[in-house]
């Protein structure tokens, strides 16, 4: 019986982190700025969680999925789209800020352009003092690349907390999905900044979106 109790009690909390969060979520959200250098920042007296990644990842379509607000980030075919920090308050009064960083990995951006977006990067996620945690995308088909391991290296080194989320987990089978999940959950398992555990999501049907707005409200 006390198995089943505790069993119980583990199902309540977890459905009460679920539904704050939904309710978090189903309320305000608004675009506050764009950030193209560290001096156009906000004010550093929020809470902030960045979604970092590839270049055409998901990460523009994950975000209006944790919002359910279609048009809240720009999602576009074209990698490299986002250039700046985009930044975004969630709650009235805000509670906290979602920061869509720039894509990094795109192949045809410009050598000059590429370098600012990687000392932009750098520079915010070393510096900024309210950021509680970056949420670092993979595409669930490809895997981590050699580019998202630098940036973990690089948060490693910066004692900034992350968790690696799984993007676009419908265009796989779930065979290879668990696959997927578990080679990566043991690549995390080395680096001491990251969360052990990863999340898999799909923006466009839904998969892992709750428990992921449940991880950035407590993050």
């Amino acid at each position: 019986m006390t198995g089943a109790a505790d069993g119980g009690v583990a199902e309540a909390a977890e459905a009460a982190r679920i539904e704050a969060a939904r309710k978090l979520f189903a309320g305000p959200i608004a675009f506050l700025k764009s950030a193209p250098a560290l001096k156009f920042l906000p004010d550093a007296d929020l809470p902030e969680v960045a979604f970092a990644g590839r270049s055409n990842v998901g990460k523009s379509s994950l975000l209006n999925a944790l919002t359910g607000r279609n048009g809240l980030a720009r999602a576009s075919t074209t990698p490299g789209r986002t250039q700046e920090l985009n930044f975004f308050e969630v709650g009235d009064p805000p509670l906290l800020r979602l920061v869509d960083m720039p894509g990094y990995g795109f192949a045809k951006a410009p050598p000059e352009l590429a370098r600012r977006w990687r000392h932009l990067i750098n520079d915010y996620l070393r510096g900024r003092a309210t950021l509680k945690r970056v949420l670092l995308l993979v595409d669930s088909r490809h895997g981590l690349k050699d580019i998202d391991r630098e940036l973990m290296t690089m948060l490693d080194k910066a004692a900034v907390s992350y968790r690696l989320v799984l993007t676009k987990a419908d265009k796989i089978k779930a065979t290879e999905l668990v696959a997927m999940r578990e080679a990566t959950e043991r690549e995390a398992r080395s680096h001491v900044a990251a969360f052990p555990e990863v999340l898999a999501t799909s923006s466009e049907g839904g998969l892992g979106i709750a428990e992921l707005r449940a991880a950035v409200r407590e993050s």
